[in-house]
C-alpha cells in the first residue's frame, strides 16, 4: 500500500490537468482497476459505458439491438469527447472505443492512455461471467474474441503505456499501472559523465 501511495504521488504531480484513459478489450479489467487507480490518485472514476447508457437512456445491448453498432459508436465518440473535455479523471473506455482515430487523437492531447493487455484465455474466462457483451453474442464467442483481438491489438498498442493484465490481486495491477505511468510521465534522470 505504501508503494501505491508513493507511485500515486509521482503520477498525480506529473499528470497536471491530464486524465488517464484506460483502453483494452472487454474483460481486461479497465473498470475494476480504474476504480482503484482513481481512488489512489484522488481523481473521479468514469466508466464510459455507464455514461453512454445514461445519455442514451438504454443499455448498450439494447442500443445494439434497436439501432446497431454504428449508432452506439457515434454516441460513444461524443460521450468520450465530452468526458475528455471535462476535469481530469480516470476514464475506462469500452473495448471498441480506441478504434476511433478521433478518440485516440483527443485522448493523446488531454491524457495518458494505458492499454491493459490481457491474453485471450484470461479475457474469455472473465467475459463468460457476464452476459451483457453484445459483440460476443455469436455462435462462437471465443473465435469472435480472437478475431477482435487480431484487429484491435495493433491499435491498442498505440497507447502511451502498456500494462499486462492477468489474474493477480487488484492492488498488484494498480501498483504496476502506476509504476508504468510514472515511468512514462517522469523524465529519466540524466547522469553526469
Amino acid at each position: 500500500m505504501e508503494r501505491i501511495e508513493e507511485q500515486a504521488g509521482v503520477v498525480r504531480t506529473a499528470l497536471g490537468q491530464r486524465s488517464i484513459v484506460l483502453v483494452g478489450m472487454m474483460g481486461a479489467g479497465k473498470s475494476a482497476i480504474g476504480r482503484l487507480l482513481a481512488k489512489a490518485l484522488n481523481l473521479p472514476f468514469i466508466d464510459a459505458d455507464t455514461e453512454i447508457e445514461r445519455a442514451a437512456g438504454m443499455t448498450i445491448p439494447d442500443m445494439f439491438e434497436a439501432h446497431g453498432e454504428a449508432y452506439f459508436r457515434d454516441g460513444e465518440v461524443r460521450v468520450i469527447s465530452r468526458i475528455l473535455d471535462g476535469a481530469p479523471c480516470v476514464l475506462a473506455t469500452g473495448g471498441g472505443a480506441w478504434m476511433d482515430a478521433d478518440t485516440r487523437a483527443h485522448a493523446s492531447r488531454v491524457g495518458i492512455s494505458v492499454w491493459l493487455k490481457a491474453e485471450p484465455e484470461v479475457l474469455l474466462k472473465r467475459v463468460k461471467r457476464r452476459s451483457n457483451r453484445p459483440m460476443l453474442k455469436t455462435k462462437d464467442p471465443e473465435a469472435t474474441l480472437r478475431h477482435l483481438l487480431a484487429l484491435r491489438d495493433p491499435v491498442y498498442a498505440q497507447a502511451d503505456v502498456t500494462v499486462g493484465s492477468r489474474d493477480v490481486p487488484h492492488e498488484t495491477m494498480v501498483l504496476e499501472t502506476l509504476t508504468a505511468i510514472a515511468a512514462h510521465v517522469t523524465p529519466v534522470e540524466q547522469t553526469a559523465e
